[in-house]
Order: structure tokens, then sequence, then C-alpha cells
């Protein structure tokens, strides 16, 4: 398993169409043979702050992910409404075992 968090900080007058775009492009990511999770959260103290939590199923899939076309719409759509550059950290699964996914 491959897991990725993606933080984005959104200009507060794009919150609710960052939400609903980030929604959209999870809710066609999950269809992905690739992807077993896809979960799109919100601060509760800051409401601009999101965290995206990804988990791929193997090494490929975040590649193959970014080279369909919701991804790429997402991002493009996305992109002037972030208040910094995105960022990531990657991890490693270590429980629950990867059969629990």
């Amino acid at each position: 398993m491959h897991i990725v968090h993606v933080h984005a900080r959104v200009k507060p007058e794009f919150i609710e169409a960052f939400r609903q775009a980030t929604i959209d492009n999870a809710r066609q990511s999950v269809q992905e043979p690739g992807i077993a999770r896809f979960d799109v959260l919100q601060d509760s103290g800051d409401p601009s702050r999101f965290v995206l939590v990804e988990v791929y199923r193997d090494a490929g899939a975040p590649a193959a992910h970014k080279q369909t076309a919701h991804y790429q719409k997402w991002r493009d759509t996305v992109e002037p409404m972030m208040a910094e550059p995105r960022s990531s950290v990657r991890y490693s699964n270590v429980f629950p075992p990867e059969e629990g996914w």
C-alpha cells in the first residue's frame, strides 16, 4: 500500500468550490482499480485547510491516477484556488494489514 496525504490551503472565497471539485474528483478516483481509499478531510478549526488521504494498492497506481481525465480536470480547476502550493507526505502502511483495506 502507498499512502499519500495531500495538504491544501484554499483562498477563503474558494472554499466551497474547492470542496465540490475535490469531492467530484474523489468520487471518480475511488472507481480506479489502483485506489483503495480517497478521503477528503476539512480542518474543523480552519475551513480553508484540507487533507486528501489517498491510499493506493501498488507503486504504479499514483502515476496512473495522475493520467486520468478527472484528476487533470481537478488539478487545473483548483490551481487558481490555492492560497499556497499543495504539499504531500508519503507513507507506508503498518496496520491494519493490507488485506484489511
